[in-house]
Order: C-alpha cells, then sequence, then structure tokens
C-alpha cells in the first residue's frame, strides 16, 4: 500500500457536483492498494498514519501526531500512485490491486484508522472525484507498507 498524506487545514470532495465528504485540520490520505497487499498492509499503514509525528508542538517541531492534535482523516482512493512510470510515457497500472480488493482494503484501511481513533470521512471508491484542500504547511509524505 502507498499512501500519499497532506497535511491540511480542510479537504473536502465531491462527486457529480455534491459534496460527499468535508473535514477540518488533518490529513488528506490519497491512498493506493497494490497487487500484494492484504490486511498487515494496511493494519500497519493505519497505525502509521495515526502515530506519525508530523504536526508542530508548541516549539514548531514536528512532534504532534494526528491523534496527538485531535485532527480528522479524508481517505480517498488513488490506484495511480501505484503506476510505474520508468519506461515509455505511458503508465502501467500493472502494480496495482484488482478492483474488488482493492475496495475491501481501502474500507479495511479505513476502519483500522477508525479504531486508533482517528475520525475518518473518505472519497467515494472508484468515482470520478473532485477533490479540494487548503494544504497546511505544505506538509506532504508518502508512506509505503513494503520496500519495494
Amino acid at each position: 500500500m502507498k499512501a500519499l498524506l497532506q497535511k491540511v487545514s480542510e479537504a473536502w470532495v465531491k462527486v457529480d457536483g455534491r459534496l460527499v465528504s468535508k473535514i477540518g485540520k488533518g490529513l488528506l490520505i490519497f491512498l493506493a492498494v497494490l497487487v500484494d497487499d492484504g490486511e498487515k498492509e494496511a493494519d500497519y499503514l493505519a497505525k502509521r498514519v495515526a502515530e506519525l509525528r508530523i504536526f508542530p508542538d508548541d516549539e514548531g517541531k514536528m512532534n504532534r501526531s494526528l491523534l496527538d492534535v485531535g485532527g480528522e482523516a479524508l481517505v480517498v482512493s488513488q490506484f495511480t500512485l501505484a503506476a510505474d512510470t520508468r519506461k515509455g510515457r505511458r503508465p502501467n497500472f500493472i502494480n496495482a490491486a484488482k478492483p474488488e480488493e482493492a475496495e475491501r482494503l481501502y474500507n479495511y484501511f479505513i476502519e483500522r484508522l477508525r479504531e486508533q481513533g482517528v475520525p475518518v470521512a473518505s472519497g467515494v471508491f472508484q468515482a470520478m472525484m473532485e477533490v479540494g484542500l487548503i494544504n497546511d504547511g505544505p506538509v506532504t509524505f508518502l508512506i509505503e507498507s513494503k520496500k519495494r
């Protein structure tokens, strides 16, 4: 799994012009499920995301986690993060999980993140979405569940 985290002061998702999810302070998480991923990877990633110290403390140092600041998460399925762009001019998506398994693990990840104590909103799996955000920092991290 790959998760692209963006620290936001707010973020939202629209489908067909209709607002479907919105969060305040926290993380916008673009999540890609890869072909060999399973629940173990989702468990690791959810714990990592919840506990990663990327929010500032009183001195401005990155010492607080999403849990520490009481932040929210907006999880958006983003299979294009699984793309291999090293050859040719067209991305290759052979590393992306099949849609049925990707959706199952996407939902599993969301539930594990909630179990960590994080309020979670989500996009709509496989929908064409408009994603908006107010990036805070900007602070962006790419986290992977396995060495690749």
